[in-house]
């Protein structure tokens, strides 16, 4: 594939904790001159991102981000208010400690509140696949499919592990022909990125693509 071609699949992404207004108005004009599918950034730049870059851009951001323990009410409200300042996608991240105790039903009603609460607007949901088995991902295949999500998506990139080939493989096989999956986490190369859209990624989150 041509490096244009992997790049319309890149969400390009800045969520380090020490990121400053400087350095995603870069992201954004990168994002804008090599047409990235978005830029995924921290929510309190959300609003100042969207004014900067109008309808040239997608806007993405993170909710729950990046342990997804907080409250449904609490995922709510960030996601109210990450439309409100202009969010055109969503990455939600599960709550993982539900998932661990079997409370797949639990897991489905927040994701469907967070995605009432998108009001249209895209919805991945960040599984966080490197602290889940094999079965539990497969279980969650189910209840994103049955979500309504538009995605799922492997990792945050802030835990023990980001996307694998192997996880790729498994959730596209896995979840619904709807959803899409979206890989994440240690994506270092153009060569890897085109493997996992070969494997059936339709999106990739990365800060590393643009700079090679």
């Amino acid at each position: 594939m041509e490096k244009q071609e992997i790049l319309k699949y890149v969400d390009h992404t800045l969520l380090k904790q020490t990121a400053t207004w400087e350095q995603i108005r870069k992201i954004c004009d990168e994002g804008m001159k090599y047409h990235t599918a978005s830029v995924c950034i921290p929510p309190c730049f959300v609003k100042r991102a969207k004014e900067y870059v109008a309808d040239k851009l997608p806007i993405c951001t993170v909710i729950g981000f990046p342990n997804g323990y907080m409250t449904t009410k609490a995922k709510v409200a960030e996601t109210e208010d990450a439309v409100e300042n202009g969010a055109d996608e969503i990455d939600m991240v599960i709550n993982v400690g539900m998932v661990k105790e079997g409370q797949y039903g639990e897991v489905l009603e927040e994701i469907k509140k967070v995605r009432e609460a998108c009001v249209g607007k895209l919805l991945k949901v960040i599984i966080e696949t490197c602290l889940l088995t094999e079965e539990e991902k497969i279980r969650m295949c189910e209840v994103v499919t049955e979500s309504g999500a538009d995605y799922i998506k492997t990792s945050t990139g802030f835990s023990t592990g980001g996307a694998t080939f192997e996880d790729v493989a498994l959730l596209r096989k896995y979840v619904g022909e709807n959803v899409k999956v979206k890989a994440a986490g240690g994506i270092s190369s153009l060569e890897d990125a085109e493997t996992f859209l070969k494997l059936g990624a339709e999106r990739l989150g990365t800060s590393r693509l643009i700079a090679l």
